[in-house]
């Protein structure tokens, strides 16, 4: 089989190294496509990889995993949404916008909805595999334990607290924590990461790096992938983002300012004057620990590491029954939004 991993976003490339793994191990053929933007935070520059589509037509896919919401609907192969968070909440994550022959979903509660949509529309499939982001919480789940005791040790830290906020103005505690950060880290044992994400705002950065640089046990983060500080984490302090639930999934505590979900299982406050006793009870007493098995439910309920080797075995399933489109049928309004983003298909 020959697979396209389609990056928009530096985030994609943590999700789709698990499912290039599993390819490569199983003799299946895959060409990266990097946007240009992004090209220089690409870390598998001695794979085969492009940033230019018309490359993509040439390569004449059998299936495109994309993390993203949008792909061109003229490249041959079952375009296959992978899906890029776990935030349902989030504006825009359940919306169809007709790109996608293949849903897969990553738990319960998106898989229930993917289906009804499914039966609304009667032209993709949906299949429940888990999301190959997490493998590594079944594969490698103490990877990181060496370098977070290395940390601690350093800093002479009792506990890892990691703040990773979303970048949205409208849902972003940014602004508002910069000084409750500052007085958490005057505890001593605290060590304070601060993982942003690549879409905030340079304002913000610039920030937080001078916070870093004038506070001994804060740490600026600049590796791209979120999953190795999650894993070392004891707490996480966010907003409204996805990282919220993959840290639940790990089965440690959780503290929010104004977030937007209907269901919350985690320590949740208005007041951003309140993180630093937020931060002590849940991590001395952990109140919500028990919620917690919903969201593994839920969401994802998949700890054997397998995910990306479902979603491939999905895809060819999917082909073996459908066959291998040649292109996606899409509305005027949606190929003039693709050629937009993308540019018109190349003539052959």
């Amino acid at each position: 089989m020959k697979c396209i991993l389609f990056c928009q976003n530096n985030y994609s490339f943590g999700i789709l190294e698990p499912i290039k793994n599993y390819l490569a191990q199983n003799g299946d053929e895959f060409l990266w496509y990097v946007n240009p933007k992004i090209l220089a935070d690409f870390p598998f520059t001695h794979e085969n990889h492009t940033s230019v589509v018309s490359d993509l037509q040439a390569y004449q896919s059998d299936a495109i995993f994309v993390p993203g919401n949008e792909v061109p609907y003229y490249l041959r192969g079952v375009k296959v949404q992978v899906f890029h968070g776990l935030a349902g909440e989030k504006k825009g994550h359940f919306r169809i916008r007709h790109y996608f022959d293949l849903y897969l979903t990553q738990g319960p509660y998106f898989t229930q909805k993917f289906i009804a949509f499914k039966n609304k529309y009667r032209d993709f499939e949906v299949i429940e595999t888990g999301w190959p982001k997490l493998d590594v919480y079944g594969t490698d789940f103490h990877k990181y334990d060496t370098e977070k005791h290395n940390l601690l040790e350093q800093y002479r830290a009792k506990k890892i607290v990691l703040y990773a906020p979303t970048f949205s103005p409208k849902l972003t505690s940014a602004p508002f924590l910069i000084e409750e950060i500052k007085a958490l880290a005057q505890n001593p044992d605290y060590l304070v990461l601060l993982k942003f994400h690549p879409l905030m705002a340079e304002n913000w950065l610039e920030a937080y790096k001078k916070l870093a640089e004038e506070n001994t046990n804060i740490v600026f983060e600049t590796e791209k992938n979120i999953i190795k500080f999650l894993l070392m984490a004891d707490l996480l302090v966010s907003d409204t983002s996805s990282v919220i639930y993959e840290f639940l999934l790990l089965d440690k505590p959780v503290v929010t300012f104004k977030n937007i979900s209907e269901n919350i299982l985690w320590e949740n406050s208005f007041d951003y004057h309140q993180l630093i006793p937020l931060v002590e009870s849940n991590l001395s007493q952990d109140a919500f620990a028990q919620n917690r098995k919903e969201i593994f439910n839920q969401y994802h309920p998949y700890i054997d590491g397998k995910s990306a080797e479902r979603m491939v075995v999905a895809v060819k399933k999917y082909c073996s029954e459908f066959g291998v489109p040649e292109k996606r049928k899409l509305s005027l309004f949606r190929r003039m939004k693709i050629h937009a983003i993308f540019g018109k298909p190349t003539k052959n």
